[in-house]
């Protein structure tokens, strides 16, 4: 028992730090679509977002996941393999890189022929030199967490959103210009890249030298399936931008890409979970203890509710204010695509790619749902946004969202041997659904009392009334364990440790 609570403060001390850090940059980028939408007209607003799409699905597509099989690999190899495994990456990512960034040197056109605005094709062989290098550099993040250095990954994620976010803002405010903005990504994917190689370097000295054609075989094997399943996947996430980019002028786009807006902490503490559960559950499925990997499975998709259920149901109630606040009441036509958007929120509490990814046996699983998936995809995306437009559009992503993770649940619940019986391991879900549902009867009489406000005070106050009754709620409840509430007494005497030992450091110089 006191083997299996170590493991489990481990997983959720690392999760910490990692959420710790994407919670940091986020509060560096939280700033840059604010001034973005005041700086930029709606239409050029709605070109960035299209370049930003096309940089982040190369990002996404190119490796073919390639990157995460360090996950896999780096915890269960010798020191001279795992050389191998980080080179195989850095190659297989410079070369798919540099493929990308050739084609759009040479064919800056294809560009005017995925979106109505041909603006873009003069910033063709710009977004391909960006592509080459956030390719690259995109295995930064992932090799640290592979190699089990979740703090020094913390401080690579602050660094990286603090740099990109100077970059961003001084090129918005002192040129005010699109390609002025490419080129700071430009710079940030420069440096970045140099950081990786630095980095790699240090851990594993002369890497360089170490490649061998059966490692990067194996590599290939392991990570080729679950890639195309992940190639699909994007093209599930991105491929509606596309299709709204084509039919409609740069400005709908932008009214789109805001109501399609992803909740960055949100995002930022599933990845986080993500990434450590990833190399636990791999360990867990080669000791044969699937039973542990319920558990562990459980207990996360808990820990996600308690912060994914509350903030679905206020958005719901104050997504108008939200939308107003942030990107101004020129986007308020944004609002029902959020609303359908915020759909996936509830949904993204099953986190079930680290047991695809250790039962590597059923990978090929994954991979022939998505291929069903994607012509659905296509048929959807025709029709919806023939027939209703925009709406069209979000809700088949919804909706193939939704009957994935069904279909992925149902699948490995049988590898797992789950039963009926394990629905009790769930039943803190269900109280903080709930809470969460009290919470937001709380705020919807709220904000009837606060109509014709300034959105700001409608989202202060009634995020206040709701989080006062959401914390009664679970006390009342009885969902926040003794263990937990240890935790947190630890980290927050931890940091008052370290302050006082930092403000005694500052009176003694």
């Amino acid at each position: 028992m006191p083997e299996v609570l170590n493991k489990e403060s481990s997983l959720a001390t690392r999760a910490f730090w990692l959420m710790f850090a994407k919670t940091l940059g986020f509060a560096f980028t939280f700033a840059l679509p604010p001034l973005l939408v005041r700086h930029l007209t709606q239409s050029e607003y709605g070109l960035f977002k299209q370049v930003f799409l096309v940089v982040g699905t190369a990002v996404a597509m190119l490796p073919l996941g390639f990157g995460m099989s360090a996950y896999y690999f780096l915890p269960r190899e010798g020191e001279h393999e795992r050389k191998q495994v980080v080179f195989n990456v850095l190659l297989i990512s410079t070369f798919v890189g540099g493929l990308a960034c050739l084609v759009l040197i040479l064919r800056p056109s294809l560009l005017g022929n995925l979106f109505s605005d041909a603006t873009l094709i003069q910033y063709g062989p710009l977004i391909g030199v960006v592509i080459l290098f956030w390719v690259i550099s995109s295995f930064l993040e992932t090799v640290a967490v592979a190699n089990q250095e979740t703090r020094l990954s913390t401080v690579f994620i602050i660094s990286a959103q603090l740099t990109k976010t100077l970059f961003m803002i001084g090129a918005l405010l002192i040129f005010g210009t699109l390609r002025a903005l490419i080129y700071a990504s430009l710079v940030q994917g420069v440096l970045q890249t140099i950081l990786l190689l630095l980095y790699l370097q240090s851990r594993f000295p002369h890497f360089w030298r170490s490649f061998d054609r059966s490692m990067l075989r194996t590599q290939l094997a392991y990570a080729m399936p679950l890639g195309f399943a992940g190639l699909l996947f994007t093209f599930q996430t991105d491929l509606h931008n596309y299709f709204i980019s084509h039919r409609f002028s740069s400005a709908e786009f932008a009214i789109y890409a805001v109501g399609c807006l992803e909740l960055p902490l949100l995002g930022l503490l599933r990845e986080s979970i993500n990434s450590v559960m990833i190399p636990r559950v791999s360990l867990l499925q080669k000791e044969n203890q699937s039973r542990e990997i319920v558990f562990l499975t459980a207990r996360v998709m808990r820990k996600l509710a308690f912060f994914f259920f509350p903030v679905y149901v206020l958005l719901m109630i104050v997504g108008r204010e939200f939308i107003s606040f942030l990107f101004t009441s020129n986007y308020l036509a944004s609002w029902p695509i959020f609303a359908i958007n915020l759909t996936l929120v509830p949904f993204s509490i099953l986190v079930l790619d680290p047991v695809l990814r250790a039962f590597a046996e059923h990978r090929y699983y994954l991979l022939k749902l998505r291929i069903g998936m994607f012509f659905f995809l296509i048929a959807g995306l025709w029709f919806g946004s023939i027939r209703f437009g925009m709406i069209g559009a979000v809700g088949t992503i919804v909706l193939i969202g939704v009957l994935e993770r069904i279909a992925l649940l149902i699948k490995f619940g049988r590898v797992l041997n789950v039963s009926r019986r394990d629905l009790i391991l769930l039943k803190d879900v269900g109280k903080l659904a709930l809470a969460s549902s009290v919470a937001g009867l709380a705020a919807f009489v709220v904000r009837a009392l606060l109509i014709g406000m300034k959105p700001f005070v409608i989202l202060a106050v009634c995020g206040t009334a709701f989080a006062l009754v959401y914390f009664v709620a679970i006390l009342a409840l009885r969902i926040v364990t003794g263990e937990e509430l240890d935790l947190v007494r630890g980290q927050v005497a931890r940091l008052q440790r370290r302050v006082y030992w930092k403000r005694a450091a500052d009176t003694l110089t």
